[in-house]
């Protein structure tokens, strides 16, 4: 008898899926327009402006929502908004330093630090193949990372870029871990305006001076603050049904995004380069692979 059932496509993408790989393509563009605005803003007061800026507009969006909003969301909100804050202030910071290749290569390496942070938070150890996955991934990342930053020196841009990859991470968790119990809408509001408005408040602290107007930074930030409401938006939406582990593999080719703008403003990737984009590549279809596991037999009532 034929089964007229549908067959399953073994490597099919889900909608919220090739949402998250659209983000990461825009991810990969934002290096080198952070790196160009360093050149006449402070970091702090850069981030601020950025967030500040999304936030205003997600809450121009979803003004109708805000009305609902609960005490759960504005504690979520918050606790992701200072995951945002801390790494996008820590990875601006050192692009003062570094370059944007370095910084994006540097940045990815999250990659392998989310399942130790989801085994701590959530406590849910990820499959092996999801292990496997993150390997490829990781692999990819030290070829992509060793022909263009060479012997990484450990310089202050690196380590604060370093850092920004673990605060990446936890940012990470945090939206898996409230994203079925928020509003995504409202809660995107709150972390938004959060991470902005804690940049702005540090600057006296870090002794940041506003610094002098200029139409590079202004178009960076208005242009990097509408790109991160549509992003921290659908991060929020997707993550609802895409696991952390899942969504981390497919955040990893930001850097072979980063690598084709790079490209495009003259770098050149060489072929140790192209290989680690082809190891995560790789790593994120290991990670769905699942082997079948042989079902187990019951024992007869004879042989109890």
């Amino acid at each position: 008898m034929n089964d007229s059932r549908p067959s399953r496509v073994p490597f099919a993408l889900s909608r919220q899926e090739l949402a998250l790989i659209v983000v990461t393509m825009v991810w990969g563009t934002t290096f080198l327009i952070i790196h160009l605005a360093m050149r006449h803003s402070g970091p702090l007061f850069f981030v601020g402006v950025r967030f500040l800026i999304a936030g205003a507009i997600t809450a121009l969006l979803f003004r109708r929502s805000l009305g609902g909003l609960t005490q759960h969301e504005v504690k979520a909100g918050s606790v992701i908004g200072v995951a945002i804050f801390a790494g996008y202030w820590l990875q601006t910071y050192g692009l003062q330093t570094i370059s944007s290749s370095q910084s994006a290569f540097l940045t990815a390496l999250y990659v392998p630090m989310v399942p130790l942070l989801q085994w701590v938070i959530l406590r849910r150890p990820p499959h092996f193949m999801s292990w496997l996955g993150v390997a490829f991934a990781f692999a990819g990342l030290v070829l992509l990372a060793g022909p263009q930053a060479g012997a990484i020196s450990l310089s202050i841009g690196e380590i604060a870029t370093v850092t920004s990859a673990l605060a990446i991470a936890a940012e990470i968790i945090l939206i898996s871990r409230y994203a079925t119990s928020v509003d995504s809408r409202r809660v995107t509001v709150v972390q938004l305006l959060v991470a902005g408005a804690l940049s702005l408040l540090l600057m006296p602290v870090a002794g940041e001076a506003v610094p002098a107007f200029s139409w590079v930074w202004l178009c960076a930030a208005v242009g990097l603050g509408l790109a991160s409401a549509i992003i921290q938006l659908t991060m929020n939406w997707a993550q609802k049904s895409v696991s952390p582990t899942r969504a981390t593999l497919i955040y990893a080719g930001e850097p072979v995004w980063g690598g084709v703008v790079g490209r495009l403003a003259g770098d050149r990737l060489p072929a140790l380069a192209l290989l680690g984009g082809a190891f995560i590549v790789i790593g994120v279809i290991v990670s769905e692979l699942r082997p079948a596991t042989r079902p187990r037999k019951i024992p007869s009532a004879s042989k109890r």
